[in-house]
Order: C-alpha cells, then structure tokens, then sequence
C-alpha cells in the first residue's frame, strides 16, 4: 500500500501543475455518468456519485456542468454510452499492472492498451491474470488538521466513528501535504463509513474504492523507472481511469524516474 500511496500522491501533484483541466473534467464528467447511470441521479441516496460530484467541485467544474453529466448517466438527456472495463498485463521485469477504464470505445482502449505495454517490453494479459494479486477496498483519508486554526482531529475520534461503521483498518500517514489518517474498509462498507465520518462533520482529502496490492517488487532504480513511465502512459490515457501495479516504489526509483 506505501508504495502504491507515494504513487498516487506523485500522480496527483503533477496532474495539478500539468494536467489540462478539460481533461480532468472529462474524466470526472464520465464517472458522474456512469455513477448517475447505475445508481440514479440523488447523491443523497447514491455514494457513488455523492463522491464524484464532490470530486467534480474540488476540480472546480461548473454547477451546470454536473448537473448535465448526471442528466445524460439517467438518460434525461442523449450523451456517449460509456463502459466499465478492467484489464491486466505485466509490465517489464514481471511487475503486475492492473488497468481500470471508462471508454466508448473498448476496440481503441484495447489497442492502445496493447501497444503501450509492448512498447514498455510488457504484455497485456488475459482477465484473471493478475486480478488475484490486489485487495479491493474502500479508502479514506482525513486531515489531521484541515485547516490552520481547526481542532485536530484526534485518532480516538475517527477510531470510534469508522470501527462502528464496519472499517478494518486505520493509520496515521506523513505526507508532503500533511499527516493524514488513513482508513480502509471493505467495499461494502463504502457508504456507512462515509456517512459516519460526514454525520460527524469530518471531512475527507480523499475518498474511493482502490485496489492494494497483497506483495510487491523491489526492482533495481533503473528498471523500477522504466515500470514507472509505463505507469505514467497509462495513467494519462483518456479511457483510463486508475492504474494499480505491484512495483514497490521507493526514492531511488522515483529519483531515476524524474531525473
């Protein structure tokens, strides 16, 4: 999980200093739909969705442009008829990659997929092939302290709140933006334990469903850069959504990475 943590957060600082926001909104406008579509249009009675429209207003996306994404995911209005898709392949040096999409096109997303493993000396595998080696779980993070001049929020009061609501683990991770603590959850328990923790007025940094990896690989700094770049590719895709890998990711790889 660090290493997939030290992952993520790299991914989301540098989608804020480079991403294009229209990217970012299309990529949270086709979860709305997708969320809108399953679930139906009230985020008061669909989590799901409930997250993407507070991950949609953190982007700083119009109110009309919400509302017209949960429009078309109900059918209210005509838009793409997107599709849910996961693939699996490993990257160089057997580094599992677990692939989750959103496309209205599965024969581009496929091709595409297939050559940017081939291209990082990977291969795209079969359904199954790598599935096994990751734990689905629903995860939050909650600031120590929100905001300067607020009352921490102390470990006992998030333990006694998420417990009761069907939480299996929590700790308390250091990160460049702050500490946090971390809560993880079965998928299940996604809504009980969002609304324990906003019926108390926490607030979360980050909330969703992830997939852990059960082991990773330490690779040598050069090849763990190589998997990295390919984990960047993807990560950039427009169909894609998340990427999951089995690469322990440490400083000396992140080092070669960038540099």
């Amino acid at each position: 999980m660090a290493g997939h943590n030290k992952w993520s957060k790299i991914k989301r600082k540098k989608g804020a200093a480079d991403a294009k926001r229209s990217k970012v909104w299309a990529r949270i406008t086709r979860d709305i739909m997708i969320a809108a579509r399953d679930g139906g249009g009230s985020p008061d009675m669909n989590a799901r969705l409930a997250l993407a429209v507070d991950q949609a207003k953190a982007a700083n996306m119009p109110k009309d442009n919400i509302e017209r994404a949960i429009k078309r995911g109900t059918g209210e209005i005509e838009g793409a008829d997107y599709e849910e898709g996961t693939y699996e392949g490993y990257a160089s040096n057997g580094i599992a990659v677990f692939v989750e999409t959103l496309t209205d096109n599965t024969n581009r997303t496929v091709a595409d997929l297939r050559s940017l493993f081939s291209k990082a000396g990977g291969n795209l595998g079969t359904s199954g092939s790598v599935a096994f080696l990751f734990d689905q779980k629903a995860v939050f993070e909650i600031p120590v302290r929100a905001d300067e001049g607020d009352a921490p929020v102390t470990e006992d009061d998030v333990f006694l709140l998420v417990a009761e609501a069907g939480a299996e683990d929590l700790r308390r991770d250091e990160g460049e933006e702050g500490a946090v603590f971390v809560v993880e959850a079965p998928v299940e328990a996604f809504g009980d334990v969002q609304a324990a923790l906003a019926e108390a007025g926490i607030e979360t940094s980050e909330a969703g469903l992830v997939r852990i990896p059960t082991t990773t690989t330490a690779l040598d700094p050069s090849d763990a850069a190589k998997v990295l770049r390919l984990l960047d590719q993807l990560d950039d895709h427009q169909d894609i959504q998340a990427v999951y890998s089995t690469l322990q990711v440490d400083d000396a790889a992140l080092a070669a990475y960038e540099g």
